[in-house]
């Protein structure tokens, strides 16, 4: 489940741009908002596979096991926004890289931890023609702290909310999206919170006292804000008033978890990986490649051509 989809859709509800709503036939809930197998050309396929081999060896010449990954998904430049859902990636014993995370699972209409393999992850953007792809290199103490704790199973259950929301607000525990997850993982791994069935609400409380304080995502629509009560996996119940009104809303964000880490560990070093389905540039940095993937200077460039 990519989290802005449902805001991507909700946005076209909204816009009357869908054709099918609640309560019309051929509407549900799996269908409008759920992801769904993308059909590759073998040319499409073998772009995406070379482009996740390249994002493979990044994360193999970091030289530690566990990192930050966030990925791409629709086009939400409406929103100011590259990257939709984040990630802790690690490595096995066996040298594979997994991406560990939070997914709405449709049938069971709840939210899940799931275990996937690297080039999954990378081929799972919506679009196969462009994608990005964000790596955060942490200091070898905090990785190994965070390692521990997505792998810990009691407090990776404890850590999962039982209710799914795209736009989830990061300090109530009603709801969650998969960056909140990530998020309190972080809370809980470099916090050194103990496991327990309140360890949400504690996680919450470290990243408040921690300074994490996400950008207000401008809504910018009255009518987007409506569809909410209609459309299923978005919610403002969580949200406080005033952000209500303003129609801006607090929400965790691969952008906001890499502030965070920027801001607490400064030893920490970002990689950013793109393609346009010409060529794929590795760049390194804060600073955004280019739109477009247009590489910069001291850029690496593969072509795909």
């Amino acid at each position: 489940m990519n989290i802005w989809r449902v805001f991507a859709l909700a946005a076209a509800i909204a816009a009357g741009a869908a054709q099918a709503q609640p309560g019309s036939p051929g509407y549900s809930t799996s269908s409008a908002f759920c992801d769904h197998a993308q059909q590759l050309t073998a040319g499409q396929q073998d772009r995406l596979l070379r482009f996740a081999a390249v994002v493979r060896d990044e994360l193999d010449a970091m030289g530690g096991d566990t990192a930050l990954v966030s990925r791409s998904g629709l086009d939400l430049s409406r929103f100011h926004i590259r990257y939709s859902h984040a990630a802790v990636a690690w490595r096995s014993d066996t040298g594979a890289w997994s991406a560990r995370q939070l997914y709405y699972a449709c049938d069971e209409e709840r939210p899940r931890i799931y275990d996937q393999g690297l080039a999954g992850f990378v081929i799972g953007a919506d679009d196969p023609s462009s994608g990005y792809i964000s790596i955060v290199r942490l200091p070898a103490d905090a990785a190994q702290s965070l390692r521990r704790a997505s792998l810990d199973a009691p407090r990776v259950r404890h850590l999962l909310a039982a209710s799914y929301s795209a736009n989830a607000y990061p300090f109530s525990t009603l709801h969650q999206n998969c960056n909140q997850w990530v998020m309190e993982m972080l809370a809980a791994a470099w916090g050194g919170l103990a496991d327990g069935d309140d360890l949400r609400g504690r996680a919450q409380h470290w990243l408040q006292q921690a300074n994490y304080a996400p950008e207000p995502v401008g809504v910018g629509s009255h009518a987007l804000m409506f569809a909410a009560t209609f459309v299923p996996l978005l919610h403002l119940d969580d949200h406080p008033e005033d952000d209500l009104f303003a129609m801006k809303l607090k929400v965790s964000l691969p952008s906001t978890v890499e502030t965070f880490v920027r801001e607490r560990l400064p030893g920490s070093e970002r990689i950013e990986i793109c393609h346009d389905g010409r060529q794929i540039v590795v760049h390194r940095g804060w600073t955004p490649v280019a739109d477009g993937c247009r590489p910069g200077e001291g850029d690496r460039v593969f072509p795909l051509d």
